[in-house]
């Protein structure tokens, strides 16, 4: 920031705007909190549910603290669903060519190391591009008894392997 001219007699002002929704605001405070230590002068403003996606896909913020989730851990639902040029889901409205065809390439390589090695390519790009950064990992657990037999728990996703069929209580 100092290099860009800020500091603490120059600080850059910006409004982070997120949902009236503790899994949103939470988030945002900390992160409003971190910019103001590096000679920001950064505000919060807290947008009310009913209203907070309307605002997102105008595109009606400055900088907006918003959650992603999908329900597989997969960079076909979860990269190209924020950063492929046509998607509903790019709020950024980040496009680039390269980016489209390297998302495109790693969906169809049936060779796990060689479409890992595309998406960290991917990812490298986007850092570096800025585009539509994260900000933080969410962490979700499940817990359950000792007498719950066959559940199969995922380590990638919450949302995952909820079926029931095969789960019994051995009490």
């Amino acid at each position: 920031m100092e290099g860009l001219g800020y500091g603490p007699g120059h600080r850059l002002k910006v409004k982070v705007s997120t949902r009236d929704f503790a899994t949103y605001r939470d988030p945002a405070v900390i992160f409003v909190d971190q910019l103001n230590k590096v000679h920001f002068d950064a505000e919060l403003e807290v947008i009310e549910s009913s209203i907070w996606h309307n605002r997102l896909t105008k595109k009606d913020y400055t900088v907006a603290l918003n959650t992603s989730g999908v329900g597989i851990d997969d960079p076909d639902a979860r990269a190209k669903g924020a950063y492929a040029c046509n998607s509903e889901a790019n709020y950024t409205q980040y496009c680039t060519p390269e980016v489209d065809k390297l998302l495109d390439q790693q969906s169809q390589e049936a060779d796990i190391e060689k479409r890992k090695a595309l998406v960290w390519q991917i990812e490298r790009i986007l850092a570096e591009d800025v585009a539509r950064p994260i900000i933080y990992h969410n962490r979700a657990s499940t817990c359950w008894h000792a007498h719950l037999k066959g559940y199969v728990h995922q380590e990638n996703s919450i949302y995952n392997n909820w079926r029931f069929e095969h789960i019994w209580l051995d009490r």
